[in-house]
């Protein structure tokens, strides 16, 4: 009698059940309410025909100054499945009345399907780190079955293109959310329904636009009112402004963690000591138990960046040990801290690159990891902070303190709202102080750029180049990278 071979079902669990494409046509033009031409699937959903890659949506979406009907050709020669169109084309695409709404509709549909504990993420400061790290440590968590929001995709396009993106399989979902006035958060929150919402710190980014620190606590504390039922509000407890982030969400019934290293936080440090390759070693009281971890990114703000982290994950039901090893690993991100060795005169310096953004609480932090930095000089590219308004000149003026107690040997100012701190600096009771600063006050980058150069580099130097986004200073740190000695 020959052998019998038994063949047994794979066990089989919920997320089987799910598609392994991204978005099909039949799903897409449900969601939209538009009609489909073709039958297709996509693998990813993309609005700049300039990053489309194969297997990509692509919706052609309408702007003030541009439209993305004229990027069609330019998509599907880069791979395109299929688009969203409001007129027929001669491409596979979804036909709708209006492409962003329609966007916002896919959005909803994602998030609709989705079973992931999902994370909202806001703050004047630090929102993108933040979020970078907790992805990083719920993806440890689920081996690979977490999503984010990529770059900073945090406004009324990018929270809703991050939310179609979003696999029908994650278990968990982090998205960062921005706003520059009252009211915008409302709206996106409303889209993504965290079960989590995460508000790192509250000072005064935006205050052109909101008027008081008190305006901006409360348009970031409208990030609660998109929270899910039984959800947890995270707060930071040594801001000052914590109460009324408390009193926001327990408006809206939110389960209350704060973090901090004030006595009543939930999550609270109890130490940190530099830990031997650079950055924190971290001992936190998490209430029922204690947790001791390394954070590879340097400086004080990235301690109570780590304590918010490690409460959202657990808010959300990961991993405490994997998202230790996460903070461990955490590389620095473009912009908004990376460091990176480039050529000197004798050897090579230290580049910080802060070009991302700026504000008066950013800076200050910046300037203290810069202090704090092991060099043989210190030299500061500072760009202006923009969106201040009325209170331009003292906050500028006010880096002039920081400026000195990180020890810094030269300054390069960019941009005429820098002017107040240019005066403050050339002040002769400040060369009294101790050594005489060299500083340059510049009018655009390129005047920077030549500034850094006829100072020199050399051995042993750290330079930090930060300002707000709109100065352009990613260009000096692209080239101060490309540089021979």
């Amino acid at each position: 009698m020959g052998a019998q071979v038994r063949v047994l079902d794979w066990p089989t669990s919920l997320e089987d059940l799910n598609g392994t494409a991204l978005w099909d046509a039949v799903a897409i033009a449900r969601a939209v309410r538009g009609t489909a031409n073709a039958q297709f699937q996509a693998s990813g959903v993309e609005i700049d025909s300039r990053d489309v890659v194969p297997g990509d949506l692509f919706f052609a979406l309408k702007g003030e100054s541009t439209d993305g009907h004229r990027f069609l050709q330019g998509a599907f020669e880069k791979g395109a499945a299929a688009a969203v169109v409001d007129r027929p084309v001669d491409y596979p695409h979804v036909l709708v009345r209006d492409t962003n709404a329609a966007l916002e509709a896919l959005a909803k549909a994602a998030r609709e399907r989705s079973a992931a504990r999902i994370v909202g993420v806001t703050g004047s400061v630090g929102k993108t780190g933040v979020k970078e790290a907790l992805f990083l440590a719920l993806d440890r968590s689920s081996r690979g079955a977490a999503h984010r929001s990529v770059k900073s995709y945090n406004n009324h396009v990018g929270v809703p293109l991050s939310l179609a993106r979003m696999s029908s399989r994650a278990k968990f979902g982090v998205f960062e959310m921005g706003m520059n006035h009252a009211g915008e958060i409302s709206a996106l929150t409303a889209q993504v329904r965290p079960h989590v919402a995460l508000v790192t710190t509250v000072a005064p980014a935006h205050i052109e636009n909101l008027g008081s620190e008190e305006a901006i606590a409360d348009a970031k504390a409208e990030i609660f009112e998109g929270l899910e039922p039984g959800g947890v509000a995270i707060i930071p407890a040594d801001n000052r402004h914590c109460a009324r982030l408390k009193a926001a969400a327990e408006a809206r019934g939110a389960q209350i963690v704060s973090f901090g290293a004030a006595s009543h936080a939930d999550v609270r440090l109890l130490d940190a000591v530099d830990a031997p390759g650079g950055g924190s070693l971290v001992t936190a009281d998490m209430g029922d138990r204690r947790v001791c971890y390394t954070v590879s990114a340097p400086g004080e703000h990235w301690i109570a960046n780590s304590l918010a982290v490690m409460a959202a994950v657990r808010a959300a039901g990961g991993d405490l040990g994997a998202a230790g090893v996460a903070l461990g690993e955490l590389p620095g991100l473009a912009g908004r801290g990376a460091r990176t060795d480039i050529a000197a005169k004798g050897g090579s310096a230290i580049l910080i690159d802060e070009s991302y953004n700026a504000n008066p609480a950013s800076m200050r932090a910046t300037l203290a990891q810069l202090g704090q930095t092991p060099a043989r000089r210190r030299i500061a590219v500072l760009g202006a902070m923009k969106e201040l308004g009325d209170f331009t000149p003292s906050f500028h003026a006010a880096l002039a303190d920081p400026i000195a107690e990180a020890d810094v040997d030269f300054v390069v100012l960019v941009g005429d709202e820098m002017a107040a701190l240019a005066e403050e600096l050339g002040k002769p009771e400040r060369s009294a102080l101790g050594k005489a600063l060299r500083f340059a006050h510049c009018a655009d980058v390129e005047q920077a750029g030549q500034a850094v150069r006829e100072f020199g580099l050399e051995r042993g130097d750290a330079i930090l180049v930060k300002g707000s986004n709109s100065v352009g200073l990613s260009a000096l740190v692209t080239s101060l990278a490309r540089q021979e000695d």
